[in-house]
Protein backbone atom coordinates (compact mmCIF):
# COMPACT_ATOMS: atom_id res chain seq x y z
CA UNK A 1 0.00 0.00 0.00
CA UNK A 2 1.32 3.79 -0.99
CA UNK A 3 0.09 6.66 0.86
CA UNK A 4 -1.86 9.48 -1.06
CA UNK A 5 -3.14 12.66 -0.73
CA UNK A 6 -7.00 12.71 -1.77
CA UNK A 7 -9.69 15.55 -2.64
CA UNK A 8 -12.95 12.96 -2.33
CA UNK A 9 -15.49 16.32 -2.11
CA UNK A 10 -14.74 19.94 -2.83
CA UNK A 11 -13.36 21.87 0.25
CA UNK A 12 -11.61 18.50 1.64
CA UNK A 13 -8.53 16.99 1.37
CA UNK A 14 -7.17 13.86 3.19
CA UNK A 15 -4.73 11.00 3.32
CA UNK A 16 -5.27 8.14 2.64
CA UNK A 17 -4.11 4.84 1.66
CA UNK A 18 -3.76 3.09 -1.89
CA UNK A 19 -3.02 -0.24 -3.38
CA UNK A 20 0.50 0.26 -5.52
CA UNK A 21 -0.26 0.90 -8.92
CA UNK A 22 0.30 -1.70 -11.46
CA UNK A 23 1.62 -0.32 -14.72
CA UNK A 24 -0.46 -0.80 -17.63
CA UNK A 25 1.53 -2.19 -21.23
CA UNK A 26 3.98 0.52 -21.96
CA UNK A 27 3.44 2.21 -18.60
CA UNK A 28 6.78 2.84 -15.96
CA UNK A 29 6.43 2.86 -12.43
CA UNK A 30 7.25 6.00 -10.84
CA UNK A 31 8.00 7.80 -7.68
CA UNK A 32 6.94 11.20 -7.49
CA UNK A 33 9.51 13.63 -5.97
CA UNK A 34 8.40 17.23 -6.23
CA UNK A 35 4.27 18.36 -6.84
CA UNK A 36 4.20 22.00 -8.24
CA UNK A 37 1.01 23.29 -6.89
CA UNK A 38 -1.08 25.18 -9.75
CA UNK A 39 -3.99 26.78 -10.24
CA UNK A 40 -5.80 23.85 -11.21
CA UNK A 41 -5.26 21.79 -8.02
CA UNK A 42 -6.88 25.13 -6.87
CA UNK A 43 -9.70 24.95 -8.62
CA UNK A 44 -10.26 21.13 -8.04
CA UNK A 45 -9.63 21.71 -4.43
CA UNK A 46 -12.38 24.57 -4.20
CA UNK A 47 -15.11 23.01 -6.67
CA UNK A 48 -14.73 25.02 -9.73
CA UNK A 49 -13.22 22.74 -12.20
CA UNK A 50 -15.58 21.85 -14.99
CA UNK A 51 -14.18 18.61 -15.78
CA UNK A 52 -13.70 16.94 -12.83
CA UNK A 53 -15.07 13.83 -10.89
CA UNK A 54 -14.39 13.40 -7.42
CA UNK A 55 -12.86 11.64 -5.57
CA UNK A 56 -9.16 12.94 -7.23
CA UNK A 57 -5.50 12.75 -6.28
CA UNK A 58 -4.41 15.70 -7.90
CA UNK A 59 -1.42 16.89 -8.95
CA UNK A 60 -0.05 16.85 -12.48
CA UNK A 61 3.02 19.50 -12.29
CA UNK A 62 5.63 16.64 -11.69
CA UNK A 63 9.63 15.52 -11.27
CA UNK A 64 9.61 11.94 -11.05
CA UNK A 65 11.79 9.01 -10.20
CA UNK A 66 11.75 5.77 -12.20
CA UNK A 67 11.22 2.86 -10.65
CA UNK A 68 10.73 0.08 -13.17
CA UNK A 69 10.46 0.39 -16.57
CA UNK A 70 8.93 -2.11 -19.31
CA UNK A 71 11.40 -4.07 -21.26
CA UNK A 72 13.00 -2.56 -24.39
CA UNK A 73 12.36 0.80 -22.64
CA UNK A 74 15.56 3.32 -22.54
CA UNK A 75 14.72 4.72 -18.99
CA UNK A 76 16.61 3.21 -16.23
CA UNK A 77 15.91 2.77 -12.46
CA UNK A 78 16.54 5.59 -10.45
CA UNK A 79 16.68 7.86 -13.07
CA UNK A 80 14.65 11.35 -12.67
CA UNK A 81 12.46 12.46 -15.12
CA UNK A 82 9.64 15.39 -16.51
CA UNK A 83 6.65 13.82 -16.68
CA UNK A 84 3.99 15.56 -19.95
CA UNK A 85 1.05 14.87 -18.02
CA UNK A 86 -0.81 15.26 -21.20
CA UNK A 87 -2.06 12.00 -22.57
CA UNK A 88 -3.04 12.04 -26.15
CA UNK A 89 -5.12 9.02 -28.04
CA UNK A 90 -2.36 8.91 -31.00
CA UNK A 91 -4.38 8.96 -34.08
CA UNK A 92 -7.36 11.66 -34.43
CA UNK A 93 -6.61 14.56 -36.76
CA UNK A 94 -5.01 16.59 -34.22
CA UNK A 95 -2.35 14.46 -33.29
CA UNK A 96 -2.03 13.24 -36.79
CA UNK A 97 -1.16 16.67 -37.70
CA UNK A 98 1.35 17.13 -34.93
CA UNK A 99 -0.74 18.24 -31.85
CA UNK A 100 -1.14 15.69 -29.99
CA UNK A 101 -2.25 19.20 -26.70
CA UNK A 102 -5.02 19.43 -28.29
CA UNK A 103 -5.84 15.35 -28.93
CA UNK A 104 -9.91 15.34 -29.40
CA UNK A 105 -9.96 12.81 -26.27
CA UNK A 106 -6.97 13.94 -24.45
CA UNK A 107 -6.83 13.53 -20.51
CA UNK A 108 -4.85 15.06 -18.05
CA UNK A 109 -2.64 13.38 -15.34
CA UNK A 110 -4.50 14.40 -12.16
CA UNK A 111 -7.36 15.77 -13.59
CA UNK A 112 -9.40 13.16 -15.69
CA UNK A 113 -7.31 10.72 -13.47
CA UNK A 114 -5.01 10.47 -10.45
CA UNK A 115 -1.95 12.19 -10.85
CA UNK A 116 1.01 12.68 -8.58
CA UNK A 117 0.47 13.40 -4.80
CA UNK A 118 0.70 9.76 -3.98
CA UNK A 119 4.13 7.48 -3.45
CA UNK A 120 3.43 6.19 -6.66
CA UNK A 121 2.42 6.59 -9.99
CA UNK A 122 1.88 4.67 -13.51
CA UNK A 123 2.89 7.09 -16.44
CA UNK A 124 2.83 6.13 -20.05
CA UNK A 125 6.96 5.39 -20.91
CA UNK A 126 6.21 8.28 -23.94
CA UNK A 127 5.39 11.02 -20.75
CA UNK A 128 8.36 10.58 -19.24
CA UNK A 129 11.11 13.11 -20.45
CA UNK A 130 14.76 12.65 -18.40
CA UNK A 131 15.66 15.19 -16.79
CA UNK A 132 19.71 15.56 -18.34
CA UNK A 133 21.00 16.68 -15.24
CA UNK A 134 17.85 19.34 -14.04
CA UNK A 135 17.19 19.54 -10.55
CA UNK A 136 13.99 18.02 -9.17
CA UNK A 137 12.56 21.54 -8.03
CA UNK A 138 13.58 22.48 -11.42
CA UNK A 139 11.56 19.49 -13.14
CA UNK A 140 8.66 20.04 -11.04
CA UNK A 141 8.43 23.73 -12.98
CA UNK A 142 8.92 22.45 -16.52
CA UNK A 143 4.95 21.61 -17.23
CA UNK A 144 3.66 25.08 -15.99
CA UNK A 145 6.83 26.84 -18.40
CA UNK A 146 5.93 25.37 -21.66
CA UNK A 147 2.21 26.38 -21.34
CA UNK A 148 3.94 30.00 -21.41
CA UNK A 149 6.25 28.59 -24.13
CA UNK A 150 3.79 27.34 -26.14
CA UNK A 151 1.55 30.09 -26.31
CA UNK A 152 4.68 32.42 -27.59
CA UNK A 153 4.95 29.68 -29.86
CA UNK A 154 1.40 29.91 -30.96
CA UNK A 155 1.60 33.96 -31.38
CA UNK A 156 4.62 34.00 -33.19
CA UNK A 157 6.04 36.32 -31.08
CA UNK A 158 9.89 37.97 -32.49
CA UNK A 159 12.23 40.19 -31.73
CA UNK A 160 10.41 42.78 -33.68
CA UNK A 161 7.34 42.58 -31.55
CA UNK A 162 5.96 44.39 -28.32
CA UNK A 163 4.28 41.99 -26.09
CA UNK A 164 1.83 42.30 -23.26
CA UNK A 165 0.93 39.80 -21.18
CA UNK A 166 -1.98 40.22 -18.40
CA UNK A 167 -2.46 38.26 -15.72
CA UNK A 168 0.17 37.64 -13.80
CA UNK A 169 -0.14 34.20 -12.32
CA UNK A 170 2.68 31.46 -12.68
CA UNK A 171 1.19 30.84 -16.18
CA UNK A 172 1.38 34.81 -17.14
CA UNK A 173 5.04 34.71 -15.92
CA UNK A 174 5.94 31.62 -17.78
CA UNK A 175 4.65 33.53 -21.00
CA UNK A 176 6.39 37.00 -20.02
CA UNK A 177 9.60 34.88 -19.42
CA UNK A 178 9.98 32.98 -22.65
CA UNK A 179 8.50 36.32 -24.65
CA UNK A 180 11.22 38.02 -23.38
CA UNK A 181 13.70 35.22 -24.43
CA UNK A 182 12.24 35.45 -27.96
CA UNK A 183 13.75 39.61 -27.96
CA UNK A 184 10.38 40.86 -27.72
CA UNK A 185 10.25 44.18 -25.90
CA UNK A 186 7.67 42.86 -23.29
CA UNK A 187 4.84 44.60 -20.33
CA UNK A 188 2.94 42.86 -17.82
CA UNK A 189 -0.25 43.73 -16.21
CA UNK A 190 -1.99 42.89 -13.25
CA UNK A 191 -5.22 44.45 -11.13
CA UNK A 192 -3.24 42.82 -8.15
CA UNK A 193 -0.12 45.20 -7.40
CA UNK A 194 1.57 42.85 -5.49
CA UNK A 195 1.61 40.29 -7.86
CA UNK A 196 2.36 42.81 -10.79
CA UNK A 197 5.38 43.64 -8.86
CA UNK A 198 6.64 40.40 -7.96
CA UNK A 199 6.09 39.40 -12.01
CA UNK A 200 8.03 42.59 -13.23
CA UNK A 201 11.05 41.87 -11.50
CA UNK A 202 11.35 38.26 -11.72
CA UNK A 203 10.56 38.63 -15.22
CA UNK A 204 12.84 41.36 -15.99
CA UNK A 205 9.91 43.51 -17.96
CA UNK A 206 7.70 46.33 -17.08
CA UNK A 207 4.48 46.82 -15.54
CA UNK A 208 1.27 48.79 -16.57
CA UNK A 209 0.53 49.90 -13.28
CA UNK A 210 -2.33 52.48 -14.01
CA UNK A 211 -4.86 49.71 -12.64
CA UNK A 212 -8.28 52.43 -12.93
CA UNK A 213 -6.79 53.39 -16.83
CA UNK A 214 -4.51 50.63 -18.75
CA UNK A 215 -5.84 51.90 -22.48
CA UNK A 216 -4.34 54.42 -21.66
CA UNK A 217 -0.82 52.82 -20.30
CA UNK A 218 -1.06 51.56 -23.35
CA UNK A 219 -1.27 54.16 -25.61
CA UNK A 220 1.08 56.07 -23.91
CA UNK A 221 3.72 52.75 -24.20
CA UNK A 222 3.54 52.38 -27.62
CA UNK A 223 2.87 55.88 -28.95
CA UNK A 224 -0.53 55.06 -29.20
CA UNK A 225 -0.16 52.11 -31.80
CA UNK A 226 -1.16 49.47 -29.58
CA UNK A 227 0.56 46.18 -28.66
CA UNK A 228 1.58 43.38 -31.44
CA UNK A 229 1.31 40.84 -29.33
CA UNK A 230 -1.46 40.58 -26.35
CA UNK A 231 -1.48 37.31 -24.36
CA UNK A 232 -4.87 36.76 -21.72
CA UNK A 233 -3.61 34.93 -18.78
CA UNK A 234 -6.35 35.94 -15.93
CA UNK A 235 -9.21 33.44 -16.26
CA UNK A 236 -11.45 36.17 -16.21
CA UNK A 237 -14.16 36.58 -19.05
CA UNK A 238 -14.62 40.44 -18.48
CA UNK A 239 -10.66 40.80 -19.07
CA UNK A 240 -10.15 38.61 -21.82
CA UNK A 241 -12.87 41.11 -23.52
CA UNK A 242 -11.09 44.59 -22.39
CA UNK A 243 -7.96 43.00 -23.42
CA UNK A 244 -9.17 43.09 -27.31
CA UNK A 245 -8.84 46.72 -26.97
CA UNK A 246 -5.02 46.47 -26.17
CA UNK A 247 -3.86 44.76 -29.55
CA UNK A 248 -2.67 47.41 -32.33
CA UNK A 249 -3.52 47.12 -35.98
CA UNK A 250 -2.32 44.10 -37.74
CA UNK A 251 -1.51 42.37 -34.20
CA UNK A 252 -2.31 38.84 -32.36
CA UNK A 253 -4.02 38.35 -29.19
CA UNK A 254 -3.13 35.25 -27.76
CA UNK A 255 -6.13 33.54 -24.98
CA UNK A 256 -4.08 31.26 -22.69
CA UNK A 257 -6.54 31.24 -20.20
CA UNK A 258 -10.11 29.07 -20.77
CA UNK A 259 -13.14 30.24 -18.86
CA UNK A 260 -16.78 28.58 -18.96
CA UNK A 261 -18.65 31.96 -20.35
CA UNK A 262 -19.47 33.21 -23.45
CA UNK A 263 -16.33 35.72 -24.65
CA UNK A 264 -17.49 38.66 -27.24
CA UNK A 265 -15.85 41.20 -29.20
CA UNK A 266 -16.78 44.36 -31.30
CA UNK A 267 -16.55 42.80 -34.90
CA UNK A 268 -16.45 46.18 -36.64
CA UNK A 269 -13.18 47.12 -34.32
CA UNK A 270 -11.93 43.36 -35.24
CA UNK A 271 -12.13 43.52 -38.31
CA UNK A 272 -10.85 47.21 -38.75
CA UNK A 273 -7.71 46.12 -37.22
CA UNK A 274 -7.43 42.45 -39.12
CA UNK A 275 -6.46 41.03 -35.78
CA UNK A 276 -5.45 37.32 -35.73
CA UNK A 277 -7.32 35.83 -32.80
CA UNK A 278 -5.84 32.93 -31.46
CA UNK A 279 -6.29 29.87 -28.65
CA UNK A 280 -3.56 28.33 -27.00
CA UNK A 281 -3.89 24.86 -25.05
CA UNK A 282 -1.27 22.91 -22.97
CA UNK A 283 1.66 22.02 -24.75
CA UNK A 284 3.68 19.91 -26.77
CA UNK A 285 7.30 17.79 -26.29
CA UNK A 286 8.81 20.81 -28.36
CA UNK A 287 8.25 23.58 -25.90
CA UNK A 288 9.11 21.21 -23.25
CA UNK A 289 12.61 20.51 -24.64
CA UNK A 290 12.83 24.31 -24.78
CA UNK A 291 11.91 25.11 -21.37
CA UNK A 292 14.60 22.37 -20.27
CA UNK A 293 17.18 23.80 -22.14
CA UNK A 294 16.36 27.60 -20.97
CA UNK A 295 17.18 26.20 -17.42
CA UNK A 296 19.98 24.67 -18.14
CA UNK A 297 21.26 27.76 -20.23
CA UNK A 298 20.75 29.86 -17.09
CA UNK A 299 17.60 32.00 -18.78
CA UNK A 300 15.33 30.69 -16.53
CA UNK A 301 16.35 31.11 -12.80
CA UNK A 302 13.92 28.30 -10.92
CA UNK A 303 15.19 29.84 -8.13
CA UNK A 304 12.88 32.87 -8.25
CA UNK A 305 9.95 30.78 -8.95
CA UNK A 306 9.53 28.30 -5.98
CA UNK A 307 8.26 30.63 -2.55
CA UNK A 308 6.57 28.05 -0.92
CA UNK A 309 6.96 24.35 0.43
CA UNK A 310 5.25 21.63 1.75
CA UNK A 311 5.32 17.67 2.55
CA UNK A 312 2.72 15.32 1.56
CA UNK A 313 0.92 15.29 4.82
CA UNK A 314 1.63 19.00 5.21
CA UNK A 315 -0.57 19.80 2.07
CA UNK A 316 -3.60 18.54 3.71
CA UNK A 317 -3.64 22.12 5.56
CA UNK A 318 -0.95 24.57 3.23
CA UNK A 319 -3.65 24.13 -0.03
CA UNK A 320 -6.59 25.26 1.44
CA UNK A 321 -4.29 28.11 2.65
CA UNK A 322 -2.41 29.20 0.04
CA UNK A 323 -5.86 28.55 -2.49
CA UNK A 324 -7.03 31.60 0.02
CA UNK A 325 -3.66 33.28 0.56
CA UNK A 326 -2.05 33.69 -2.00
CA UNK A 327 -0.34 37.01 -1.12
CA UNK A 328 4.09 36.30 -1.94
CA UNK A 329 3.51 33.06 -4.07
CA UNK A 330 4.15 32.60 -7.15
CA UNK A 331 4.61 28.59 -7.39
CA UNK A 332 4.54 25.94 -4.33
CA UNK A 333 5.86 22.65 -4.07
CA UNK A 334 4.72 19.33 -2.26
CA UNK A 335 8.74 17.48 -1.76
CA UNK A 336 8.15 13.77 -1.66
CA UNK A 337 11.14 11.92 0.04
CA UNK A 338 10.31 9.19 1.76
Amino acid sequence: MIDALVCPQPGRLEMTRRPVPRPAQGHALVRPRRVGICGTDFHIFQGKHPYLEYPRIMGHELAVEVVEAPSGSSLASGETCVVNPYISCGHCSACRAGKPNCCMSIFVLGVHEDGGMAQLLSVPTGNLIPADGLSADACATVEFLAIGAHAVRRGGVTGGDRVLVVGTGPIGLGVALFAKLSGATTAVFDLDAGRLAAASAVAGVAPLDDCQNPEESVRACTNGDGFDVVFDATGNARAMERGFDFVGHGGRYVLVSVVKEQVAFMDPDFHRKEMTLLGSRNATSQDFERVMSSIKCGGIAVSDLITHRTDLRGAVDKIPLWAIRKEGLIKGLIEIDA
